[in-house]
């Protein structure tokens, strides 16, 4: 029987939770495809703090880099919001994603039929809306140095190189590639050197390396506008990592709920995999939260960290079977509809994905 080892950093807030429920999915794809899933815990974030005094503790360095994959519930307390250095929980998230060489970071956008009403934009602009966000994770603002915080000026630094753009540029234009083969690249060359220079290397990778993808420049204000009032145009969505950043969570609006929204971390080492939901401490431990963005995470895990797609695609038809029969959580359940939990969730979609095979499996109540 084969294995995979997964680093599982639960984090703060509703981490825990939601992550519960992705394992608890990732466990009903193993036993209906006979593989074996061994999920070990580690601490990230201000569970990290609390365990070792770093939001990033060396057991967890350590394991993150031998696993086969990592998934990552979330991170962020507000006691520590003025915490400095390894002691603020999301300095962790940044120290994993440079410690796993994390730099392309995928982030897909679907509008569930079902869930139309969920979203402010009107149904007839939601129809057909399924964009792929790629976004560079490891350079720009968030890294660039020199950094510094002075009582009179501060100053961050942009920066980047033609092979980090290089890179970042190649997944996506794969990713057009294996979809409908356009890809939107996302700047503002008008007034930005560093965008000039983002600009031309991905004209060059796509006229060199992939000639056949539909390359189109935005300018990352118009980019904006056209999530909202255009997104169906949208295929591959490029960009660097403070726009990519912004424009990631904009396109949240689309589906109605951040908490609906995966992602994969992609690089040089194993795959991070997490909802691209904050820690929400307001809701935690009420067993409210949607896990849905977390297990959509998982089998992003199990399609590009385990190389899995038939398991992948079982996750994926199950969060839709789930979605239209009703089964939701709080946040986008209908005015008057039935509410279930986080747990009941979790519950209803492994109970699915087991249904693959014919399985006689218990109908949630």
């Amino acid at each position: 029987m084969t294995r995979y080892t997964l680093a599982v950093l639960p984090g703060d807030g509703i981490g825990p939770e939601v992550t519960a429920e992705a394992l608890k999915v990732l466990r009903a794809t193993a036993e209906l495809f006979g593989y074996r899933i061994d999920a070990q815990e580690y601490a990230v974030g201000a569970a990290g703090v609390a365990e070792a005094g770093d939001s990033l503790p060396e057991r967890t360095r350590c394991a993150v880099t031998q696993a086969d994959a990592v998934l990552l519930g979330a991170v962020g307390d507000p006691a520590l919001a003025a915490a400095e250095g390894k002691r603020r929980p999301e300095a962790g998230l940044l120290a994993l994603r440079k410690l796993l060489g994390a730099y392309a970071n995928l982030r897909p956008v679907r509008v569930h039929p079902s869930l139309a009403h969920a979203s402010p934009l009107r149904p007839e602009r939601l129809a057909g809306v399924d964009l792929l966000i790629v976004r560079e994770l490891t350079g720009g603002l968030y890294y660039g140095e020199p950094r510094a915080l002075g009582r009179e000026s501060a100053v961050n630094t942009l920066r980047y190189t033609v092979r980090e753009i290089e890179r970042v540029a190649r997944v996506a234009f794969q990713a057009a590639v294996e979809r409908r083969g356009s890809l939107t690249s996302v700047d503002k060359a008008n007034v930005l050197e560093v965008s000039q220079l983002w600009r031309a290397t991905v004209t060059r990778i796509g006229a060199e390396e992939f000639p056949a993808v539909t390359l189109e420049h935005l300018y990352v204000d118009f980019a904006a506008m056209r999530l909202v009032a255009e997104p169906a145009r949208i295929d591959v969505l490029l960009t660097e990592n403070l726009f990519g950043d912004i424009l990631s969570d904009e396109a949240a609006v689309l589906t109605g709920s951040l908490g609906l929204l995966p992602s994969a971390s992609l690089g040089d080492g194993p795959g991070l995999f997490e909802p691209v939901h904050g820690s929400a401490p307001d809701i935690a431990g009420r067993g409210v939260a949607n896990p849905i963005g977390a297990i959509l995470s998982a089998a992003m895990l199990l399609r590009y960290g385990l190389e899995l797609p038939e398991a992948a695609d079982s996750v994926e038809q199950a969060v839709t079977a789930a979605l239209a029969a009703g089964r939701r959580s709080a946040d986008i359940a209908r005015e008057g509809e039935p509410v279930l939990g986080t747990r009941a969730v979790g519950d209803e979609i492994a109970r699915l994905v087991l249904l693959g095979k014919g399985r006689t499996v218990p109908e949630l109540r």
